[in-house]
């Protein structure tokens, strides 16, 4: 059994290159790829990447003063800070809730029930 010869074709830089000035210039991917007879989808954009001038355009640039950087410093520990309450309050909440369950078991009652009921009582006014 003869095994099947792979093509494999190799662009040249300047091909690739040309290619390249085209797509920037307005041409698709896709006209051009059926244009060259390129097999690939991704062979082009991968020329861009490489050799295009649009990797140039998307840098960002950040220009700080040491006063930025330490308001951003501070603002990070403090957001740190924040973030441990959040936590200790939520545990905080669990454990309490699960007193509350325990008390209801041990006493056989709904403490959140009476407890709703006793404060809705107290917040009605008095129409007598």
């Amino acid at each position: 059994m003869a095994k099947e010869q792979k093509v494999i074709i190799r662009y040249s830089i300047s091909f690739k290159q040309m290619v390249v000035n085209e797509v920037e210039s307005g041409r698709s991917c896709e006209y051009l790829r059926r244009k060259y007879d390129i097999g690939s989808t991704v062979t082009i954009p991968r020329w861009v990447q490489r050799l295009g001038k649009n990797h140039l355009l998307n840098k960002i640039v950040r220009i700080e003063t040491m006063e930025d950087k330490d308001k951003f410093k501070a603002l990070e520990e403090e957001n740190k800070r924040l973030k441990m309450a959040l936590a200790d309050a939520v545990l905080a909440k669990a454990c309490l809730e699960e007193v509350v369950k325990m008390a209801n078991k041990e006493y056989k009652t709904d403490l959140k029930k009476n407890f709703d009921d006793q404060s809705q009582k107290n917040s009605k006014p008095n129409t007598k």
